[in-house]
């Protein structure tokens, strides 16, 4: 079966609507690296979804931060809380409006039922999307990676033109599999593997990932503090939610350390923890950084589903007069 080809940029045109077979089969997917935003799911203050948030929220991650690629319906977008029939909808229009204007949409697929997370899939690749990514089952958990495995290669099965990312999560998945056993080798059993999202803090096991990956496939940090050690060891993209508000300043890190200025870099990823020790002091998790970005930002994104519980407004602005003491230009 064809490999996916690779580049050092994502280039590849987004499609809206249903898309054919001779579509599919035209499209000419590389690897995924750089930044990639994991966005927010704007809600109404009724708590249903608010789409016509998504146009303007396209435009100020091009361009106010610079950022061209998306991670859809994650962690940060809540896409545990919504419904199937949701996701589907906030993929379709981010698709959408993202076509001409972004470079990569790539869909969290990952579900408690495995029909489910392969309907997603399906449904990913012909409203357009440029990848899928899943995570591991977080009720009833796979005991070993060969396990794990199996339940990728079924849902990667559904969707079987569009590259595959595994998303390592173990905060929140429960999962203690080491993320390098489950990659090593996977693109035998899954011909569109395409890389990992390791939003993990072990990073001796992101290393391991890194030392077995193939030159194809992406290693894609997700614990955006730490995003300068990771590059170290060989990241070559990150997703993260910060990139959302910070990515012009991601961007410069980036930057920074390719061009060998470690001591810029360092610099730059310090104000980044100075700013998220002081948020971790005042509660910071999706909600709080939901409510900083639509502060930041002036995108109303609206408030989280339970059973996350919004932020208090005192909170956010304190966090906001913090980011502005730290990110001054921004």
């Amino acid at each position: 079966m064809k490999r996916i080809t690779s580049n050092l940029d994502t280039m590849s045109t987004l499609q809206t609507g249903p898309v054919s077979p001779t579509e599919m089969a035209a499209r000419l997917p590389v690897k995924l690296t750089g930044l990639v935003a994991a966005t927010f799911t704007p809600l109404t203050s009724e708590g249903e979804l608010d789409l016509s948030v998504i146009g303007p929220y396209v435009d100020y991650l091009t361009k106010r931060q610079g950022v061209r690629k998306i991670f859809v319906n994650g962690t940060t977008g809540e896409g545990m809380s919504l419904s199937v029939e949701e996701r589907k909808r906030t993929a379709e229009e981010w698709c959408l409006r993202a076509r001409g204007k972004m470079d990569n949409v790539i869909v969290h697929v990952g579900c408690l039922s495995i029909k489910d997370s392969k309907d997603l899939a399906h449904h990913a690749e012909t409203v357009g999307a440029n990848g899928i990514g899943v995570i591991s089952p977080s009720f009833f958990k796979p005991k070993t990676a060969d396990t794990l495995r199996s339940y990728l290669k079924e849902v990667a099965s559904a969707a079987p033109t569009l590259p595959f990312y595994y998303y390592h999560i173990p905060a929140l998945t429960g999962s203690n599999l080491l993320a390098s056993d489950v990659c090593k080798g996977l693109e035998a059993l899954i011909p569109t593997f395409s890389g990992v999202k390791f939003s993990g803090t072990d990073l001796m096991d992101f290393g391991q990932c890194v030392r077995h990956s193939q030159a194809d496939q992406s290693l894609l940090y997700g614990v955006d503090e730490q995003l300068l050690a990771a590059l170290a060891f060989g990241a070559n993209g990150a997703v993260g939610s910060l990139y959302n508000y910070l990515g012009s300043h991601f961007n410069k890190l980036m930057m920074a350390f390719a061009q060998g200025d470690l001591v810029g870099a360092r610099a730059l990823q310090f104000s980044v923890q100075d700013l998220l020790a002081f948020a971790s002091k005042h509660g910071f998790d999706v909600a709080v950084n939901k409510q900083l970005m639509s502060d930041l930002s002036g995108l109303s994104l609206g408030p989280p589903r339970l059973p996350l519980v919004p932020c208090r407004p005192e909170t956010a602005a304190a966090v906001a007069q913090k980011y502005r003491q730290i990110f001054p230009e921004a």
